[in-house]
Order: structure tokens, then sequence, then C-alpha cells
């Protein structure tokens, strides 16, 4: 009975994940507008999240090997009820923001959940269940948009998605507990804390940098100290991993040149994704009063102008895996990286309509959706096998810093750019959606000129991975976060080492 349960329980917990992602996007203008902060401020409920996830989830896939997976489940969803109640019940813009980084280890549910998955279910039924699993990020975000929609609009108090996130969080923990099977912890070793500090530190300097640098300005000592702490701290961390015995993130992986591009360009899909996410659910709800937008509530800006493009992107995700086996990882990355820019471009000149904004979404997640489906089957034909789950956990880490960064300079364009009325410019989203077209094509020069083919065909085993890690492609989780292993038709990993039991 518990092992029929045991998906269904992942299900709901990735789902809590998917909703955790997409909930404050709409109403980030509602929190601005209830508690009084400025546009530059209210983008650190964002960009504060993703940083946090950045950060946390190699460590607590570290930990769910050194500590047993069903322990650190728990303890992450314990750690994410705590962010949900403390973002329920206060009205401090900074305590928010302190639920909001507590919220941030919920990236790391998805990862350790496959690793579950990976324990528990037979072989000829993993990759159904991990597509399955995966399939369902792309649901609940798009479930997620329609709840925030439907709890909050107009002068709605914005604590009551944030009460629906402790629903969820609650119902997670009691099928946690009543599910899945505790294990003993297999793997040795220890968790780089110093690194993990350091490198959280380096990456908050620098966001505080690109975030505030409009209101400080940008010549000013507290904007050149921040930027210049930032990159002195991340360059130290990089000389200190290189020392490490087991280091957060192996040095190899950001210095051997194939690989380094396809984390590079994986950070400028993630800059892509959240312009898409984040200027677009300003835009439509800015009143027409301002000289553009839709005066969109949070209910028509999450169904009519973002449900669509989730949707299919969830779709292009499904036939992701299809076509990267047709037509090579390559050729799937390259195209998606050109529909972006199509997609980006159109709305920057084109927004007077809504078929223009629903149109491009659909470009743009097609376009992450097929860029995040090819860069697992890329990175699997340049690395070692044993280093598949590393490979991608870093390459993830990039996508998530990429969008940390696009949150930070869409906040700083629109608080920077202000006209009549306090509403920011029409430029100003203009010139974000023109980053994102500079980003996606960036990307897709990068994939032509300097990706090669891969140097070995990929297995069977391999092309199960990037199958199943493909449709967790529209939310930027792939699998291999927690534990290091791909999935294979027997008991043994492609190491050739024996699983666990």
């Amino acid at each position: 009975m518990r092992t029929r349960l045991l998906l269904p329980a992942l299900c709901l917990i990735v789902t809590t994940v998917a909703v955790m992602q997409t909930v404050v996007v709409p109403i980030v203008g509602t929190i601005r507008a209830q508690l009084g902060v400025s546009t530059t401020a209210s983008g650190w409920l964002l960009t504060a999240n993703l940083l946090a996830a950045a950060v946390a989830t190699p460590v607590l896939g570290r930990l769910a090997d050194l500590r047993g997976k069903r322990s650190i489940l728990l303890g992450i969803l314990w750690v994410v009820l705590a962010g949900s109640l403390l973002c329920a019940v206060t009205d401090s813009f900074a305590l928010l923001v302190v639920g909001r980084v507590l919220q941030g280890a919920s990236f790391a549910l998805f990862p350790v959940g496959i690793a579950v998955l990976r324990d528990e279910i037979a072989p000829d039924r993993l990759v159904g269940a991990m597509g399955l699993l995966s399939g369902t990020m792309g649901v609940g975000g798009a479930i997620g948009m329609v709840l925030t929609g439907t709890t909050v609009s107009g002068d709605t108090d914005y604590r009551r998605v944030f009460w629906l996130l402790v629903l969820f969080n609650l119902a997670g923990l009691v099928m946690t507990f009543a599910v899945v099977p505790k294990r003993t912890a297999a793997a040795h070793g220890r968790i780089d804390w110093a690194g993990a500090v350091m490198l959280s530190i380096g990456l908050a300097l620098a966001l505080l940098a690109l975030s505030e640098g409009g209101t400080w300005g940008w010549g000013s000592p507290a904007t050149l100290l921040c930027a210049a702490g930032g990159l002195i701290v991340l360059a130290g961390w990089f000389a200190f991993e290189r020392h490490v015995d087991e280091p957060l993130v192996p040095p190899r992986m950001l210095t051997h040149r194939p690989v380094l591009v396809l984390h590079l360009a994986a950070l400028l899909v993630g800059v892509s994704m959240f312009v898409n996410f984040l200027a677009t659910s300003y835009f439509v709800q800015t009143p027409p009063a301002a000289g553009y937008g839709f005066g969109a509530t949070v209910l028509e800006a999450t169904t009519v102008y973002m449900l669509p493009g989730a949707l299919v992107g969830v779709i292009a995700a499904a036939l992701a895996g299809r076509l990267v086996h047709r037509f090579t990882a390559k050729l799937v990355l390259g195209v998606s990286c050109v529909i972006g820019t199509a997609g980006f471009v159109l709305i920057a000149v084109l927004h007077d309509r809504s078929w223009h904004i629903i149109v491009s979404g659909i470009l743009v997640s097609v376009f992450v959706s097929l860029a995040y489906a090819a860069l697992p089957a890329l990175l699997v034909a340049e690395v070692r096998p044993d280093e598949t789950g590393v490979a991608n956990s870093i390459n993830s880490i990039a996508r998530t810093v990429g969008s940390s960064l696009s949150s930070a300079l869409v906040t700083t364009l629109l608080a920077t750019l202000v006209g009549a009325g306090g509403f920011a410019k029409q430029s100003a989203f203009v010139a974000a959606f023109g980053l994102a077209a500079v980003a996606a094509t960036a990307a897709a020069v990068l994939v032509f000129v300097t990706v090669r083919a891969p140097s070995r065909p990929l297995t069977d085993v391999e092309e199960d991975e990037v199958e199943a890690t493909a449709l967790a492609a529209e939310w930027a989780v792939v699998d291999g976060l927690a534990g290091g292993r791909v999935p294979t038709t027997g008991r043994t990993d492609l190491a050739g080492t024996p699983e666990h039991p």
C-alpha cells in the first residue's frame, strides 16, 4: 500500500515546489502597493528566493545522501512551512523577504524526490515514474498561477496566497511521514559549509549591487563596494574550492571548456526565462493610463496572458526528448534559442494587443522547455558517466543564478525608468524584453559556434535520463542534484556501482 502511494505523494510534494515558484510572480505589484515598498525592494521577493535556492539545493542534495532522504525531505518541508507561515502572518517587508528565503529550500524537494524514486521504484517503472514526477512540475506551475489569480483580486490581502501555501506544505508533511520509507544513508563524507557560505556572500553582494545600483547610484561607493566585494569573494570561493577534498562545486566543472559553455548557455536561458515571467506580469497589469498595458487583474494576468504559454511549454517539454533523439541536442538547443529570440523581439516591437503578449509567451515557453531539455543531453556526452549528476546540478545552479540576475535587472530597470503617474516607462519594458532577446541570441551563438556535436553517442541509459529530465525543463530543475546517479535498466549506476537497497 505504501509503495503504491509513494509516487502520488511525491507528485503532491513537487506540486508544492511548482506552486511555490509561480504564485508570487503575479502579485509582486500587489504586495508592493499593500506594503508601500519600492519596485526595487519588491524585486527581492523573487531574487532572495532564487538566490537561496541556488545555494541550498546542492547542499541539501548532499545532505540527503549523508543523512537519509526521508529525514531531509521532512526537514525541507518544515523549513518551507516556517517560511510560508512567516509570510502569511507578517506585515513587515523585511520578514516577508526572510520567509521567501526559507521557501527557497523548496527547490531541493524535486531532486531529492527523484533520488527517493531511484531507491524505491523497480527499474522497469523508474523512467515512467520520473517522467510523471517531472511533468507534475509543469502542471503544478500552471496550477499555481491560476490559484493566485482566484485567491487575490483587487485589494484582497496578498497573505491569502501564503495561507494557501501553508496548506500545501502541511499536506506534503503528512504524506512524507506516512508514505516515504526510512532508509539508512549509504554515502559518507562531509558538507563543504565554508564553500556554501562564501558562495552565498559573493552572490548576495553581486546581486545587491545590481538591484540597488539604480537607487544608490551606479557610481556610488556603496554600489562599487558591493560589486567589487562580490567579485572578490566569488574569486576567493573558486580558489578555495580548488583545494577542498569534497567541494560544493567541483572546479573542473567550471574550467572544462565544453561544459563551461553549456553552463553559460544555461545562465543566459535563465535570464530570458525570468524576464518573460516578471516583465510580462508587470506589463499586462499596468493600467492603460500609463500609455501602455492592459490594466489586467491578477486573475486575468495569470489565466489569459501567462497560462497559455505555461501549458504549451509543458507539451513542448513532453516532446523534447523525442526531438533531441531525432535531431540532436545541439540543433534542438540552437533552434530553441532562435525561437526565444523571435518571441522577445515580437513583444518588444508589438505589445498593443493581447494576442501579441500571448503569442510571445508561447514562443518563449517553447524556447525554455526545449533548451532546458537539450542541455542535459549535451552535458552527459561531455562528462564521465559518474559525473553526470554533479554536471547537471551545476547547470541547474547556473539557470537559477541567471533567473536571479534577471530579477534584479528587471526590477532595477522598472525602478529607474519612471514616467508620469509613478509608472515605469514603456521603454523600461522594451529594454527588459530587448535584454532577454540579446541573452537568447547570445545563447544561440554560443551553441552554433562553440558547442560541438556530442563526442560520443548517448547510451540507451543516458537517453532514458534525457527523456525523463526533459519534462522538468519548464521549471529549470534537472535530475541529479541528489544522489548523482542516473536511471538504469539494472540496479547499477553508470559507473557500475551497485545501488544501495
